[in-house]
């Protein structure tokens, strides 16, 4: 898989490339801003950009709009998107107009090795990943005759990892009990949450945000 790598620190930079080529990923190019990012990929044409969301010169959103521009021109170049603190508002932002090939994490995720890099795969595949602690925080929100009220713990759970983008067959595995019983399990939150049924996992994604965001 070929990678490209923003970030504005060159030592975050240097241990992300590290990490990747130890896992056998190819990292084809390293930006320290915005501008240097969308170069690199345009002329690259990566499996997968990832960046910091804060990036010179304002240290706001450039990561963001870069990565955005990125889907918009070239939406085979997944990208997921590193952020230092919790912002749902950016999350939201970057999958509102699709989940496909799109992933918002922290930068703290990364030291769970594993995950970041199953996180990278999903990406470059087509699919969605949504930081844990941003879902959390979503589900979190209590509000006056609260859906979520009518959903089972366990349906709650089956929520929370449909939100990060997992699919079935992976939260199947997570809570150890079959793929049929999460299916039950998705078309009873569908119902009791008053969403639409849909085949389409990134559209499933969005459907869950956009509930969860509401």
């Amino acid at each position: 898989m070929r990678v490209v790598i923003a970030d504005d620190s060159v030592l975050l930079r240097a241990g992300l490339a590290r990490l990747l080529e130890d896992a056998d990923f190819e990292v084809v190019g390293q930006a320290s801003d915005a501008d240097d990012l969308l170069r690199k990929v345009r002329a690259h044409r990566p499996d997968v950009a990832v960046t910091d969301i804060r990036m010179p010169p304002t240290q706001t959103d450039e990561g963001l709009r870069a990565a955005q521009q990125i889907r918009a021109e070239m939406p085979a170049v997944g990208v997921l998107v590193l952020s230092q603190h919790l912002d749902e508002g950016y999350a939201l932002e970057l999958l509102q107009v699709s989940a496909e090939g799109v992933g918002y994490l922290l930068k703290d995720r990364v030291a769970d090795v594993d995950a970041f890099l199953d996180a990278l795969r999903r990406v470059s595949g087509g699919g969605s990943v949504l930081d844990p602690e941003v879902v959390a925080q979503l589900l979190g929100r209590r509000r006056a005759d609260d859906p979520l009220d009518r959903l089972t713990p366990r349906e709650r759970e089956v929520l929370g990892q449909m939100a990060q983008g997992r699919s079935n067959g992976a939260i199947a595995r997570d809570l150890v009990i079959t793929e049929r019983a999460i299916e039950k399990h998705v078309t009873s939150i569908f119902a009791k949450l008053e969403l639409n049924a849909v085949d389409d996992g990134h559209r499933r994604v969005l459907a869950v945000l956009a509930y969860l965001d509401r």
